[in-house]
């Protein structure tokens, strides 16, 4: 394929000269006469293993080139890449300005371009920077997105000293794109390249790479803020964070990276909170690890807000323990949001199977005796009971028997903690704890009537 790169610093460069490895012919562009230049004698514009190698090897080629000339870069290409520099400001908002510019110069450069073009954002960008980089090349070219040109968000997972070896053998492949053409022609392009090759939703794309790094910094100081405790205590924190690597099953695994509501059960937040005290009692300062409770009751209000949001007086509560399958109480973070309720006066009603008040005993017994002394005024194993009387239905547990609530029970408000549904067709109001746009439905828009004001939490 025919490619143009914009921008032939860390990322471009190193762009350029793998998929002209992979049999493709590049053009680089760059505002540095110099990079431009450094390209067309076959070195490379940056210190990285392997980089010296590739880029003379696809200068003698042919199949590797560098232009200040912007229209014939975009002319002998149809895909454009964008791997100009996103400076982050003083507040920590990025510059856009270089993206910008570049988006505008190709979209000069398209105007009296007849074949259809695909200008594919390579920089680290926010939400929203591909739709604006589509208006831009729209505004100058005067073409229309879709049938004249589309852009496409193709983050980068480059590891500086490593970034040859991680381009060619990527964890995945992300594409974010509208275009069924452009994801066609992205597999086809990059065929050669191992690893999953993924296409999704625009703005999925575009904050993936935040999330990822954001998570890299954050192992790399939770890491830290062990070996900081073991220290402390004499204890090899290698060997500690060697063995905790070793569990692929739930510690370095999927099972706990899903979005919804807030931890409970007897085992995290005790633990949680004895390694806090461990920390403080030898005068170990761990800000990150002290900060996992407050964000867990945060998840607690975020779910008292939406429920209060409905305006809806009767609440019916599906699931009480701390997750499926179990009767377990303790710590039950739902069990928080409902004394709450039950405090400001809703009618609160709960649905749990598993749970027999008239066999809690023990911490269980304890725990409720505490929480909502009148559970059993309240609770039922009907579901039908609570479905029917109630206005607002919160899931909390992902139970096969709530999967046909939205067709049994229509036009009621659901908010779901747990995201039991992947998508919906909804008649009545819904809303999910940690996401959004998953109800298609129109009457989704219309306004709930309300009978309770909402109060402060």
């Amino acid at each position: 394929m025919n490619i143009s790169i914009f921008g032939l610093g860390y990322v471009g460069c190193v762009g350029a000269a793998c998929l002209a490895k992979l049999g493709h012919h590049v053009i680089g562009n760059d505002i540095s006469e110099n990079k431009v230049r450094l390209i067309n004698e076959g070195k490379p514009t940056i210190i990285e293993a392997d980089i010296d190698e590739l880029v003379k090897e696809g200068r003698e080629s042919g199949r590797l080139e560098a232009s200040m000339d912007i229209q014939y870069v975009v002319d002998k290409s149809d895909i454009s890449f964008i791997c100009v520099g996103t400076p982050s400001g003083k507040q920590g908002h990025l510059n856009l300005d270089y993206i910008y510019n570049v988006a505008r110069q190709i979209g000069k450069a398209i105007r009296h371009k007849e074949s259809f073009h695909i200008v594919a954002i390579r920089s680290t960008v926010l939400p929203g920077t591909n739709k604006r980089v589509g208006e831009i090349i729209a505004e100058a070219s005067g073409k229309q997105r879709g049938r004249d040109f589309t852009v496409v968000s193709n983050p980068e997972f480059l590891r500086e000293g490593t970034s040859v070896e991680d381009y060619i053998n990527p964890p995945l492949t992300l594409i974010g794109t509208d275009s069924e053409d452009a994801e066609k022609t992205f597999r086809e392009l990059y065929k050669d390249i191992h690893g999953e090759f993924i296409a999704t939703d625009i703005e999925v794309a575009e904050i993936m790479k935040y999330v990822n790094n954001t998570y890299h910094a954050l192992k790399i100081v939770f890491a830290n803020e062990v070996g900081n405790i073991c220290k402390s205590l004499g204890i090899d924190s290698h060997k500690v964070m060697e063995i905790f690597c070793k569990d692929r099953q739930l510690n370095i695994s999927p099972y706990y990276f899903k979005p919804g509501f807030a931890y409970g059960g007897s085992c995290l937040p005790k633990d949680c909170k004895a390694l806090r005290t461990l920390a403080h009692d030898h005068y170990v300062k761990t800000p990150v690890i002290n900060a996992i409770d407050p964000s867990n009751e945060l998840q607690k209000k975020i779910a008292m807000d939406i429920i209060e949001s409905k305006g809806r007086k009767s609440i019916g509560i599906l699931g009480l323990s701390f997750k499926a399958g179990t009767d377990d109480l303790r710590n039950s973070p739902i069990v928080d949001v409902a004394e709450v309720l039950y405090g400001k006066g809703y009618d609160v009603r709960i649905y749990d199977r598993n749970v027999r008040v008239s066999q809690l005993t023990g911490t269980n017994a304890d725990f409720i005796q505490a929480k909502l002394p009148r559970l059993y005024q309240i609770i039922t194993d009907d579901l039908d009971e609570i479905c029917q009387a109630c206005d607002v239905l919160v899931v909390t547990n992902k139970e096969k028997e709530f999967a046909d609530l939205p067709e049994k029970y229509p036009h009621k408000c659901i908010v779901d903690l747990v995201r039991q549904f992947k998508a919906l067709d909804y008649e009545g109001n819904y809303e999910g704890i940690s996401w959004a746009n998953i109800n298609n439905n129109a009457a989704q828009d219309q306004p709930i009537e309300r009978n309770m004001l909402t109060t402060e939490y």
